[in-house]
């Protein structure tokens, strides 16, 4: 009977397999259908209906990818209930109607103010630390010797994911309680060598919180410095020359001339960085779990809306990250209109 019963559920998978494959088949067959129409139309009008055939499938998939799920993640938040049901139809009978009091329990519930708190220093010091560690490396390297070496060698975390590199971090931090037994971790046996104590850098707060910040600007500070460097070489040769024939110092330099030149490329890199950080989950849940102090809004998302059911919650801190994120991505919009 169990050999009987797995087969029948392969079977159900392969089914649902080549219903799926076939829908995307029969999608891209009346996608085509529509461009080979759209091309039969000349002129203007023909202009405007090719645009559509080109733009409508991707509002389409906004629509349903994006655009839906905010709608009822919106609505989650309002409505508590362990099996909360995602249609619109169910909705009533899944789950009880409590208004905002998810939000309410945003500031109520034990540990969620100290989430707040943990995400307010991400969102602080990573973009600020990873911006200002790549500018200062794109400034020092620029048309330096082996600069195209120095540049992969810190861009090099980019390519690693948040949990490779949270892994790699904590062999950096490994922490061995036992004081006979011999430090494993780079910077715990380097202490140990040095006659000092031993550090437990991921098990107590708020130290696992900055530990952790570390790693999120090990890796985004790579991506400043590549978007920096190449607005540093953007600068003309002639502002340079003019500014070195006039005797401008090095200090000077930065200041008056490729600080406000590469002004715009800074915002967009601090700006991007901030979002990154804003949606950190990875590394705080490879790293604990956000069990010892140390999580923040995004790990805390996840916890409460599949850890320990509570999907209203977990839609009220969704709703709250896209909240911090919009005043971020508005404000990034406006400085690229002003220099554009």
């Amino acid at each position: 009977m169990y050999a009987l019963s797995i087969a029948a559920a392969s079977s159900d998978n392969v089914s649902k397999l080549l219903a799926l494959l076939m829908g995307i088949a029969v999608f891209a067959a009346v996608f085509i259908g529509i461009l080979l129409i759209a091309s039969l139309f000349k002129g203007h009008l023909g202009e405007k209906i090719q645009a559509a055939a080109f733009v409508g499938p991707t509002i389409l998939f906004i629509a349903i990818g994006l655009i839906y799920p905010a709608i009822l993640t919106i609505r989650r938040a309002f409505y508590d209930g362990k099996f909360f049901d995602l249609s619109f139809g169910n909705a009533r009978s899944r789950g009880k109607f409590v208004g905002f009091e998810n939000f309410q329990a945003l500031w109520t519930t034990p540990g969620l103010p100290g989430v707040f708190g943990n995400t307010l220093a991400w969102v602080i010091l990573v973009p600020l630390v990873a911006t200002s560690v790549g500018l200062i490396y794109a400034i020092l390297v620029d048309r330096a010797k082996g600069e195209a070496v120095a540049k992969a060698l810190i861009f090099l975390p980019m390519a690693i994911s948040m949990v490779g590199a949270t892994l790699i971090w904590k062999f950096v931090y490994y922490f061995v309680g036992d004081p006979t037994a011999n430090q494993v971790g780079l910077i715990n046996a380097t202490l140990a060598k040095l006659g000092m104590s031993p550090i437990d850098f991921l098990g107590n707060a708020p130290l696992n919180t900055f530990s952790m910040i570390v790693i999120m600007i090990w890796i985004q500070a790579g991506f400043a410095m590549t978007v920096l460097s190449a607005a540093i070489k953007a600068i003309p040769d002639e502002i340079i020359e003019a500014a070195n024939m006039d005797g401008v110092k090095s200090f000077q330099m930065f200041r008056f001339i490729t600080l406000p030149s590469i002004r715009a490329s800074v915002i967009v890199v601090l700006t991007t960085i901030a979002i990154a950080t804003l949606k950190a989950f990875d590394i705080v849940q490879a790293s604990s779990g956000g069990k010892l102090g140390d999580s923040v809004l995004a790990n805390e998302f996840y916890t409460r809306s599949f850890v320990t059911q509570q999907p209203g919650l977990g839609a009220a801190i969704a709703i709250v990250i896209f909240v911090l994120v919009m005043p971020i991505i508005i404000f990034n919009v406006i400085q690229m209109r002003k220099d554009a």
